[in-house]
C-alpha cells in the first residue's frame, strides 16, 4: 500500500470548512452540566462507550455531582452507580482520589491548568485536553483512536503515535478551527471514517482525502 501523503494547507482549510459547515456547533456526546461532571464522564469513558457512560451518570449526577458529594458516597457507594462500566473498580478508586485532591487543593473546583489536571488520578493528557477544550474553551485537541485513524488515513496529520498526531494537528489546523477540531474529527471517525470499512460514499471530504482504498459505502 502506498504511503499516505500529507495534505497541503489549502486542502486542510477546505477540509475544515466542510466539516464546520456540516456541524457548526460541535460538542461532546458525553452528557454534562459542569466542568466537574465532564471530568468524571471523561474518566469513566476510557475503554467504554459514551452511551454507557451517559446511562451511568444519568443516575449518579442527580445524587452526587460535586467532589464532596462523591466523597460522601464513598468508593463502595460510587461503584453501585458505575458498575456497568468497564474497569469500574479502578475508575471508582481514581475518582475518589481525584475528588479528594480537588477538595483539598482546588477548593472543590476543576482547575483550568494542564499540569494540575494531569496530577489528578485517572487523568492523562487526553482527558486533560478534553476538559480544557470542552469545559474551558481552550484550543486543545485530544487524540483518541478515532482522531488518530482519521489524521493518518486522510493525510491531515500523520504520526506514529498519539502525541505525534496531536503535535502535528496543532501545527496544521488553522487557528479558526482549532477549538472545534477535536469534535469534528472524533465524530467523523466515529460515524463516517470507520475503522474496518469507511463510509467514503457519505464523506464530505472524500475528494480531499489521500486514503488509497476508498469504498463506495454510504
Amino acid at each position: 500500500m502506498p504511503e499516505t501523503r500529507t495534505l497541503d494547507p489549502a486542502t486542510v482549510e477546505t477540509l475544515f470548512q466542510r466539516l464546520a459547515a456540516e456541524n457548526p456547533a460541535p460538542d461532546s456526546e458525553l452528557h454534562y452540566d459542569s466542568p466537574f461532571e465532564l471530568l468524571i464522564a471523561v474518566i469513566l469513558s476510557a475503554q467504554a462507550t459514551d452511551r454507557g457512560v451517559n446511562k451511568a451518570t444519568a443516575n449518579r449526577f442527580p445524587v452526587a455531582n460535586t467532589p464532596q458529594a462523591i466523597l460522601d458516597l464513598g468508593e463502595g457507594g460510587l461503584k453501585e452507580y458505575i458498575s456497568t462500566i468497564g474497569l469500574y473498580n479502578s475508575k471508582a478508586r481514581n475518582i475518589i482520589q481525584a475528588c479528594r485532591m480537588l477538595v483539598d487543593h482546588h477548593g472543590g473546583e476543576v482547575p483550568r491548568d494542564r499540569r494540575a489536571l494531569e496530577a489528578l488520578p485517572g487523568v492523562g493528557r487526553k482527558t486533560a485536553n478534553v476538559v480544557l477544550n470542552t469545559a474551558f474553551g481552550e484550543p486543545t485537541i485530544a487524540v483518541d483512536t478515532h482522531i488518530f485513524r482519521v489524521s493518518n488515513r486522510t493525510g491531515l496529520a500523520p504520526g506514529k503515535n498519539v502525541r505525534e498526531v496531536e503535535d502535528r494537528l496543532m501545527e496544521v489546523v488553522p487557528e479558526a478551527y482549532r477549538h472545534g477540531a477535536h469534535h469534528w474529527l472524533i465524530l467523523h471517525g466515529r460515524y463516517v471514517c470507520l475503522a474496518r470499512k469507511p463510509r467514503c460514499g457519505a464523506c464530505v471530504i472524500a475528494d480531499l482525502c489521500e486514503y488509497p482504498d476508498k469504498t463506495e459505502e454510504v
